[in-house]
């Protein structure tokens, strides 16, 4: 009878398929996380209880690893960029553009935060195969092109003047246009303002350590965006 590689595979290394292999680098992610913030055994367990229900990563969903992560992010962790052959590109288009594709990413708009989908869809947009190796026209092309899908998607890019928005109001706008997919898969009622938005799905007080900075609204991005995805809200 012929065996499975799996049932071939040594003790212990049996082999994993994609999603498995992806879950297991998360929860390798979350124990870095965990290190690099310092917590102690009951604080990490706390917030694993807070975002998932479960008190060990291993339990955990790949939806709910990202939300334990974002809240690593939230306290300030900085992963880094994932690693490949010629490095990430860090010119300033090229960090507008990954920011522009991570708040889509909240905002349910693309499927993956991932280095390797943002240069993908570049390559769709302007047939470059690196955002290192973007001229500084085809950088221009593909903001607009990001601009154009967060327009789409209900996230104003432009005041009513046509004028551009500060990154304070780029980011309170996000959470609204996050908010209100919610509103319209019916997670949140249509008469919730932001602020109660973020305390009844979130549990987040908006301004209660005094006014709302962009990194906040960042912040409650993240999870208005796990909360989303959870849903089935996402793309």
């Amino acid at each position: 009878m012929a065996l499975s590689l799996a049932a071939m595979a040594p003790a212990g290394r049996q082999l994993l398929d994609p999603r498995a292999r992806r879950r297991n680098a998360m929860i390798g992610k979350v124990h870095v996380a965990r290190k690099a913030l310092n917590l102690d055994e009951d604080d990490y367990r706390q917030i694993l209880m807070q975002e998932t229900g479960h008190d060990s990563a291993k339990h955990c969903t790949e939806q709910q690893l990202e939300r334990v992560l974002g809240r690593f992010e939230a306290l300030g962790w900085k992963p880094l960029p994932k690693a490949t052959g010629k490095g990430v590109a860090q010119n300033p288009t090229a960090r507008k553009a990954r920011a522009l594709w991570i708040s889509l990413y909240h905002l349910g708009a693309v499927r993956s935060r991932d280095e390797k989908a943002l240069e993908a869809f570049a390559k769709r947009q302007m047939g470059c195969e690196r955002l290192a190796w973007m001229k500084q026209s085809e950088g221009f092309k593909l903001i607009e092109a990001l601009k154009k899908m967060a327009e789409k998607e209900g996230w104003a890019q432009l005041d009513a003047k046509g004028n551009n928005l500060s990154v304070l109001k780029l980011n309170e706008g996000l959470c609204d246009a996050i908010l209100a997919k919610l509103v319209k898969i019916g997670e949140a009622r249509p008469d919730w303002t932001l602020n109660t938005a973020a305390w009844r799905l979130c549990g987040i007080e908006l301004g209660a350590e005094g006014p709302m900075g962009a990194e906040a609204y960042q912040t409650l991005a993240q999870q208005l965006g796990a909360k989303l995805r959870d849903a089935g809200g996402a793309a």
